[in-house]
């Protein structure tokens, strides 16, 4: 067999068994990043994560999302407790939990106060946080208000009804800034009430969650966006 035939042989073993290693390697996790919407001052600020076979402590931000956490992949039932616990049997059936089928890819998880929760004061529901839909440069609005949302991003025009989601394409092209208008109807009400007429800023690197909520003593709905930028993967060979 010449030298030319062994390299060939040689190579293709290797084209072969890579990408079958690397696909392994990937589908041993996913990720998750958290954010704890409108929480009390008295409300934790550091929890541990249970993937069904161990923990691992993480961060509830307020304002931003947490750093990025590996979980397993395939189906979780994830929770959240105030200790370290190594027997599943001992978790509290009422701690806070968030189902991920194993459909889904990378999630958040955005985390609600929960006074009468005994286990911790929290309610966790999972978003799925894949680029197949929701796309850098995209918005993910949640009208947590019970409020009908609407106005313009740019030149569209948005209208989210009360405790819904609403994915929204990127409102300009390139790093700029656009109009922002937003209204809302009270329930029960005809008149249509302004919330704000400005202008963002628009990052096509970036996606950006946007809460709509209502907050105790405070007359207009409270907006806050929370953007979620991902530093690209490291190019073959670095």
């Amino acid at each position: 067999m010449s030298r030319f035939s062994k390299l060939l042989i040689l190579l293709m073993a290797s084209l072969v068994v890579l990408p079958a290693d690397a696909q392994e390697s990937a589908n041993k996790f996913r990720t998750v990043r958290i954010l704890f919407i409108n929480a009390p001052q008295t409300a934790p600020k550091t929890a541990h994560l249970h993937d069904g076979k161990s923990s691992q402590v993480v961060e509830l931000p307020r304002m931003n999302l947490s750093a990025i956490y590996k979980v397993p992949a395939g189906p979780l039932n994830l929770r959240l407790l105030d200790k370290v616990i190594e027997d599943t049997k001992q978790i509290p059936a009422n701690a806070p939990m968030a189902l991920i089928p194993e459909t889904m890819g990378d999630a958040y998880l955005i985390c609600f106060s929960d006074p009468e929760n005994t286990a911790m004061p929290i309610r966790m529901d999972a978003i799925d946080a894949g680029n197949e839909k929701f796309r850098d440069g995209m918005m993910l609005w949640f009208n947590l208000s019970p409020h009908v949302i609407g106005g313009m991003l740019g030149k569209q025009k948005i209208q989210i009804k009360p405790h819904e989601r609403l994915l929204v394409e990127a409102p300009v092209d390139e790093t700029d800034s656009y109009p922002v208008i937003l209204l809302h109807l009270i329930n029960g009400k005809d008149e249509v009430f302004p919330i704000c007429e400005t202008r963002w800023m628009h990052d096509p690197k970036t996606r950006q969650l946007v809460f709509v909520f209502t907050e105790t003593g405070r007359r207009l709905p409270r907006i806050i966006g929370i953007s979620d930028f991902r530093p690209p993967p490291p190019t073959e060979g670095r």
